[in-house]
């Protein structure tokens, strides 16, 4: 064999061996990926890709090591899918494109999301990071259906979180869910950052972001338009932080509707802090059910909050009964208490800027108000008081009525 010819096959021998090398070392240290398209997936909009994206799920779950279900460039369709743990991977990264470049679509019939209740569901999965891509759920079919009041399905959320821990979503766009855009339930240490919901004013219960049942929660740095709440929380949510949401058009951030049910857990250890709310229906609200219940809210702190011309800035709303449906004659059974209302400015959309009707037979106790600064248009703001009891401190206006 010619010189020439042995010293070239030399050198490609010798670089694919240190290609190999690099390949083991950055595939030991980085973990195992499993890209979707490698099961059958197709970036088209058209194929359901279901079945694709749960065959390397499955791979991933069952990795030895850290793993990474990777989504490339497309536009995938996905019928509702359920990504199931344990894992026997201790963490386990759902890797899509930044922005629009990677999006996950729902079938263009509503229909086909059924009576799921949840179009993307993560369920008892521990140690999961979910990275940028847009999920759509081509909702408009669907409010279209109930704004007309036809026989519907029940409707889906599009990303869910169930019996999850140490979870961090980041970057993820969500666009035209059903019904809520992301629930998190039953789940622990979950880090929301950098998200970006979005949905028109008028579609119904599009929730940005609900959480319930789940302890150690944080929203941060994120974007929220929608027809509902921006963020919600439930029953049996504690130890929530939620700072620099940007929340509008929608109905604000809200505990409740707490006290449906008799028996049901309470919310507790709850700040709200560094947030713009742009003509919102509400601004912070606290709203239960006027029923008998034994649930509570309480050491709840909203904090350095900018209001742009909002309805109601500062609500607590305990006669909530829409319909006069179940409730009436009733009073709240819901605790309200140790609430702190703490340097918040801006404009309110009615004349009543702060708004407190707490109940009857369990009035609110521990409320507190420092350095409010509401303003209604030219005319002078105004608060509302019924069966409360707190303190203020510097300057509030409007004056208070407690």
């Amino acid at each position: 064999m010619a010189p020439k010819l042995v010293s070239a096959m030399s050198v490609v021998i010798a670089c694919l061996v240190a290609l190999a090398f690099l390949f083991e070392s950055s595939h030991a240290a980085g973990g195992a990926t499993y890209n979707v398209v490698s099961y059958g997936a197709r970036g088209d909009g058209k194929t359901d890709s279901t079945k694709a994206f749960l065959r390397a799920w499955s791979a991933a779950c069952f990795s030895s090591r850290s793993a990474t279900v990777y989504v490339p460039r497309g536009t995938f369709l996905l019928k509702p899918v359920v990504f199931s743990g344990p894992c026997r991977s201790s963490r386990i990264v759902f890797q899509m494109g930044a922005g629009t470049s990677t999006t996950l679509v729902a079938p263009s019939n509503y229909w086909e999301l059924g009576n799921t209740g949840n179009w993307i569901l993560f369920i008892k999965v521990t140690g999961l990071s979910i990275y940028g891509g847009t999920v759509d759920a081509r909702g408009a079919g669907y409010w279209h259906c109930k704004r007309y009041g036809k026989s519907c399905t029940a409707g889906a959320r599009s990303v869910s979180l169930f019996w999850c821990s140490n979870v961090v979503v980041s970057g993820l766009r969500t666009l035209n869910s059903q019904t809520m855009h992301m629930a998190i339930d039953h789940s622990n240490n979950v880090h929301v950052k950098n998200v970006w919901i979005r949905a028109p004013s008028g579609s119904p219960n599009t929730d940005g972001i609900h959480i319930e049942a789940s302890t150690g929660i944080t929203i941060t740095a994120s974007t929220i338009m929608t027809g509902d709440d921006c963020i919600s929380l439930g029953s049996g949510a504690r130890n929530v932080w939620i700072e620099r949401i940007a929340c509008g058009p929608g109905h604000g951030i809200s505990i409740g509707s707490l006290g449906g049910s008799v028996n049901e857990d309470g919310v507790q250890n709850v700040t709200v802090t560094s947030s713009v709310f742009t003509k919102t229906q509400n601004g912070v609200r606290i709203k239960s059910w006027a029923r008998a219940s034994n649930g509570f809210a309480r050491n709840i702190v909203y904090r350095n909050l900018i209001m742009k011309n909002v309805g109601n800035p500062i609500i607590i709303d305990q006669k909530y009964c829409p319909g006069n449906k179940g409730c009436p004659r009733q009073s709240s059974g819901v605790k309200i208490s140790k609430v702190t209302y703490k340097n918040i400015r801006g404009s309110s959309g009615t004349q009543v800027a702060m708004n407190f009707y707490c109940s009857p037979s369990n009035p609110c106790w521990g409320i507190k108000l420092q350095d409010i600064r509401l303003t209604y248009g030219k005319k002078a703001a105004t608060s509302s008081c019924a069966n409360i009891g707190g303190s203020k401190s510097g300057v509030i206006i409007p004056r208070s009525c407690f």
